[in-house]
């Protein structure tokens, strides 16, 4: 849900996530003068009273305490993007922008531009986009439960193995990816639903548990999962699906790996099943995949959509070999013209499906944001990087090993974030991946064209945007055309991710570890965001605006407010 408003010279734009509301703000001219940043007000949602958000900083010579949240009518937001990420789905938050003034310590916060939104639900809608919280580089999961990080450090150091996390802990971390996997197999209620599940890695327990008491109510449940001789997750694999019966499982033996998550929910009359759901994403089904790494799981309730899934798994099932299944999908899931929602698999031949996705970059009027992990095939990566000095904002995260690597702008102003602080910075705690195994710390595979229009496109899915994955993977993915409430689920938290690891890089690069950061106490703060052509020029004029293509910054400016 978008929604704009516009008071006393300064315009709100909010995009309503599931899990996240973005604001956007802008101001006339003349409302710079002496302005000392914003203060943001929530007035109704699940608290019981009005609150003001919070950031982290405050005026020189305030007296604060380092890691402490300042309410921002203490200390201002000097940004033009704020996001609130203590909200909750389906719910109904009102939300005020005051343009602050007068000077530190005799703050004088204006009226200013007032909107309700209301976050997309999880249930019983289209399209449900639901992220985890990705904790393994989060200060809020250090900060929420330090008896938690003593133990990890303490079965480090001891050369053990650690506790398992306590339910509080996974829950907060899954924040209802778990739940939503689980209740959407839990649908399958008797012997008159089917359950189809095409999955890379079946290891956690609760999935395993779920699916294994589906087949018990009688539900018809199918599995086609990754194997390979000699392979470790192919064992892990096998190990958890022994509950159940070996004509309900098939081993998907490639020579590259069957990279699916998705599940196909159907409703069964006289053997023949008629597809209602598809849960799909890039979330495993294991401790990583939901509790660790950035997943994203998205269901959608298209009946169309589900037997597109459900004709995939049957070709899988029934044991067709790759090239087969490259026939088969050059067959039945060719790109034609462009249509709201498309649901592509591979493997296919000839990269059909990542000259689609650069060709989709390249339409870009606006802005690109993008999340994803390992090597991108060229094509992609140069149409995301775009060209030194083009006018499209670009905000990118790619996770390499050891490392989280990122853009902004275009490809003259790329930064480096360390996937792990080793110390901790001021109001920081030190962090690491102790519990987790491997290096991967975002694995959502996510590229939004033109965000910030009326008309942005989403990429999202199982696929990694390599060679490897067109030509030799099991993989799957949607593309979704026109939808603005796909898009600000996946945008709010594409935006959470990327700018926490901006900050990361920047108190890193910065020479500024240990000093304080803090407020200006005067409007300068806001001259680099009318600057002609700088990045947060951009950022202000794309995101508080409504509507298609920016032919100028007069006419962005314009409709901005």
């Amino acid at each position: 849900m978008r929604k704009t408003a516009y008071e006393n010279g300064v315009s709100l734009r909010a995009y309503a996530g599931t899990t996240g509301v973005l604001l956007a703000m802008n101001v006339e001219p003349h409302k710079r003068d002496g302005l000392l940043g914003f203060a943001i007000e929530r007035r109704r949602g699940h608290f019981k009273h009005p609150q003001w958000l919070t950031g982290g900083l405050t005026f020189p010579g305030m007296p604060h305490e380092a890691g402490a949240p300042v309410p921002t009518n203490k200390g201002p937001i000097q940004w033009f993007r704020w996001s609130d990420y203590r909200v909750y789905p389906d719910t109904e938050y009102e939300y005020v922008v005051h343009p602050v003034y007068g000077e530190p310590g005799r703050l004088e916060v204006q009226d200013g531009p007032a909107l309700t939104v209301t976050t997309q639900s999880v249930h019983g809608s289209e399209h449900a986009v639901l992220f985890n919280r990705a904790a393994a580089a989060s200060q809020a999961f250090s900060k929420k439960f330090p008896e938690v990080e003593a133990e990890l450090e303490a079965a480090r150091r001891a050369r053990r193995e650690p506790d398992p996390l306590p339910p509080a802990a996974l829950a907060w971390l899954s924040r209802g990816v778990l739940e939503q996997i689980v209740g959407f197999i839990e649908q399958a209620a008797d012997e008159t639903w089917a359950l189809d599940i095409a999955i890379y890695e079946y290891e956690l327990e609760e999935i395993v548990s779920a699916v294994n008491a589906a087949h018990a109510r009688g539900a018809n449940v199918r599995v086609v999962y990754h194997a390979r001789r000699g392979d470790e997750q192919t064992k892990h694999n096998e190990q958890a699906l022994v509950g159940l019966p070996a004509e309900a499982k098939r081993a998907r033996v490639t020579s590259k790996i069957c990279h699916h998550k998705f599940i196909v929910l159907s409703r069964v009359s006289a053997g023949v099943r008629e597809p209602q759901a598809v849960l799909c994403g890039s979330t495993n089904f294991t401790h990583n995949g939901v509790y660790r790494q950035a997943n994203v799981v998205h269901v959608v309730s298209r009946q169309d959509v589900a037997r597109q899934y459900l004709q995939l798994f049957d070709v899988l099932f029934a044991g067709e070999n790759v090239s087969g299944t490259r026939r088969h999908i050059g067959t039945h899931n060719p790109f034609g013209p462009p249509q709201p929602l498309f649901a592509g698999f591979s493997p296919r031949s000839g990269g059909a499906d990542l000259e689609a996705f650069a060709a989709l970059v390249q339409e870009a009027t606006r802005d690109v944001l993008f999340c994803t992990a390992f090597d991108l095939y060229d094509g992609l990566e140069d149409a995301l990087l775009g060209e030194a000095g083009d006018p499209i904002l670009r905000y990118g995260l790619q996770n390499r090993r050891s490392r989280i690597t990122g853009v902004h702008r275009d490809r003259t102003a790329d930064f480096a974030a360390t996937a792990m602080l080793a110390s901790g910075l001021e109001g920081f705690l030190k962090e690491s991946t102790k519990g987790q195994r491997g290096n991967i710390l975002i694995h959502t595979k996510l590229i939004i064209v033109d965000f910030t229009s009326d008309s942005p496109t989403v990429i999202s899915g199982s696929h990694n945007f390599s060679r490897s994955a067109s030509e030799g993977n099991d993989e799957n993915f949607l593309i979704v055309r026109g939808n603005t409430d796909v898009a600000d689920a996946y945008g709010c938290e594409l935006m959470r991710l990327y700018d926490h690891y901006r900050f990361r890089s920047h108190r890193n690069n910065s020479g500024r570890g240990q000093r304080r950061i803090a407020l200006r106490s005067d409007d300068s703060w806001t001259d680099r965001y009318f600057e002609w052509g700088s990045l947060e020029e951009s950022d202000r004029l794309r995101f508080a605006s409504h509507g298609g293509s920016p032919s100028s910054v007069e006419g962005d400016t314009a409709a901005a407010l």
